[in-house]
């Protein structure tokens, strides 16, 4: 009797302690909600988040080279870079054929500071995905997600999902967009303590894995639960010890949901400019760096490679595709017209691939011109005449290489 007494007492506890860890992850929740709408109303995002966890950088850091000679026409540099200025810009880096061009900060930024990155952090969910492929833990592309998640498997749809389905957005997740009520799916899988059990168990899929593109948030997410199943290993530790260590990068910090949770890897990773820099010159050279590989032959070949679904997106990449004047991130059909960004002209290198993130962050990628450009900020403003204009920086620098140098120079593509 006195053991049965004794068990009953353990299990009650045990109820009662969980029911409190519920209440406290709910009340969690409930601010950082409010801290989110106060910031909408403000007109801006959810720039502080609480846990951090460290990503390292290189041990040994030392800043990329500046050219001593210049490869591109200082006024062309000089012409982005007063687009940069005019747009509310960070940063405004310009690295070629190993060299940094151009290297321009704004207002308080310096080359150390710490930058949201928003959705440039979905472009290193797919290196994180290539490297953990390249150190075997991942067997490819195609393999299931349930094989890491056990959840799945007895999903009808779930079980269907493959890794490359969280990076090419055809996951059958519920499309990305924007509710006021706290109960909200949407709200809950971004800002929940538990945000990863949240996506797991209840994130609705409202398509067949692989029939539909639909930009959100909750596949970049899984990432993280990924590459901590697959590996063993914290996301943050593995980002830091496998790719921004490797490539010689500074580090930074990443959003986790609750002290020793699970991070934010769909967003919320902070660091500095050239870090993101760095993550373009490693793609733009097929994923190999100084000499050494980091992502399997091909990967980068993949990540460029759209998929019938959406011909403006491969693997956590945007690229250059058909010329459009418009093009924006959810499917046409959820679109508003508003949310499309300008592109006022082609590409003028059509192996141009490029990270694009919330408040037009960008790293433009020409691996055929060895350029990586880099501009980050806020919102750039809009108004009657003015928005931003995706095409201008690329263009505008490639206009200014001095061919001289160079060889010949590159022919405008009829289609794109």
């Amino acid at each position: 009797m006195k053991t049965l007494l004794s068990g009953l007492a353990i299990l009650l506890l045990t109820s009662l302690s969980a029911v409190a860890a519920a209440a406290e992850d709910e009340a969690v929740y409930q601010a950082r909600f409010a801290q989110l709408f106060a910031s909408f109303r403000a007109g801006l995002g959810l720039e502080t988040y609480e846990p951090l966890e460290p990503v390292p950088g290189a041990v040994k850091y030392a800043a990329l080279p500046l050219a001593s000679r210049p490869s591109i026409d200082p006024s062309a540099l000089q012409r982005a870079r007063e687009y940069a200025a005019a747009n509310r810009s960070s940063a405004f880096l310009v690295w070629r054929d190993g060299v940094l061009e151009e290297s321009s900060y704004f207002g308080d930024t310096k080359a150390e500071s710490l930058l949201t990155s928003r959705s440039l952090a979905k472009p290193m969910t797919a290196i994180a995905v290539g490297r953990a492929m390249a150190l075997g833990k991942i067997r490819s592309l195609d393999q299931p997600v349930a094989d890491f998640i056990p959840e799945w498997r007895g999903d009808e749809r779930r079980r269907l999902i493959l890794v490359r389905h969280l990076l090419d957005m055809r996951s059958g997740f519920l499309p990305q967009s924007m509710s006021p009520d706290p109960a909200h799916i949407l709200n809950r899988a971004y800002l929940h303590p538990r945000h990863d059990e949240i996506i797991i168990r209840e994130y609705p899929v409202v398509d067949v894995p692989g029939s539909r593109y639909e930009y959100n948030n909750a596949s970049s997410e899984m990432v993280a639960v990924l590459i901590e199943r697959a590996t063993g290993r914290r996301y943050a530790e593995f980002i830091s010890s496998e790719i921004l260590q490797p490539i010689g990068a500074p580090g930074g910090n990443v959003w986790v949901n609750r002290p020793g949770g699970v991070a934010h890897s769909g967003c919320c990773l902070m660091l500095p400019a050239e870090a993101w820099l760095r993550l373009g010159i490693l793609l733009a050279a097929d994923g190999v760096w100084q000499g050494r590989r980091l992502l399997p032959t091909g990967y980068v070949t993949e990540m460029r490679r759209p998929t019938r679904e959406n011909p403006y997106y491969g693997l956590g990449v945007y690229v250059a595709g058909d010329y459009t004047p418009r093009r924006g991130f959810a499917h046409p059909e959820r679109e508003a017209d508003s949310r499309k960004v300008l592109h006022s002209e082609p590409y003028l290198a059509s192996d141009l691939f490029l990270f694009d993130g919330n408040a037009n962050q960008v790293v433009y990628i020409i691996p055929s011109e060895r350029l990586v450009i880099l501009r980050m900020g806020d919102n750039p403003p809009r108004g009657e005449g003015q928005e931003w204009d995706n095409t201008v920086l690329p263009n505008t620098v490639l206009r200014g290489i001095l061919r001289a140098r160079a060889g010949a120079a590159p022919s405008r593509p009829d289609s794109r």
